[in-house]
């Protein structure tokens, strides 16, 4: 899957690159505006851009960033990309953008080793979880779900609970 090219329905070419620091600031402000995605502070995208830029993904079009997702390795599992926040400007919704961003991670090499994907998602969520179910699809593999983060018990009452999504395992096979 080439994704540094617009595809035949896409008429305007995204530029899928690796984030930095600059990033940050413009991060904040995407996600601000694209409820109902929970916002981080400032400093904490700058740490998504930087610490974890090798999992990441940001998405320009025309220089302006239009998608972005945060993702990292976690320690104890070396074999799982987990994906923290996904976010596309809504002038790009519709154009397959994210599910694009998700195979550009895994086809990363610092995801050479990684096999399954990680990612929590609000019952509700119809959309999220209409997203993994296709990217899951495109892999050819297993999506197995439980309530990870209780309302109550770990949110105080005050968010919808979330449940983890264990995507894998993946074929070698990075490009599908």
């Amino acid at each position: 899957m080439n994704t540094n090219k617009a595809s035949s329905e896409d008429a305007t070419p995204h530029h899928f690159r690796q984030p930095t620091a600059e990033d940050g600031y413009v991060l904040n402000q995407l996600v601000e505006n694209s409820p109902p995605l929970d916002p981080n502070s400032v400093y904490c995208n700058l740490l998504q851009c930087t610490h974890f830029a090798e999992t990441s993904v940001a998405v320009e079009e025309n220089g302006v960033l239009v998608g972005f997702i945060s993702a990292y390795i976690p320690p104890a599992k070396p074999d799982t990309v987990f994906v923290w926040q996904v976010v596309v400007d809504k002038s790009q919704r519709g154009r397959g953008l994210a599910k694009k961003m998700l195979h550009a991670i895994v086809d990363r090499p610092a995801c050479s080793a990684v096999s399954h994907m990680e990612t929590t998602i609000t019952p509700d969520n119809e959309a999220s979880w209409a997203l993994f179910r296709s990217f899951a699809r495109d892999k050819g593999t297993e999506i197995n779900d439980h309530i990870w983060f209780e309302k109550d018990a770990h949110f105080g009452g005050k968010h919808d609970s979330e449940a983890l999504l264990r995507i894998g395992p993946f074929s070698d096979d990075r490009s599908s």
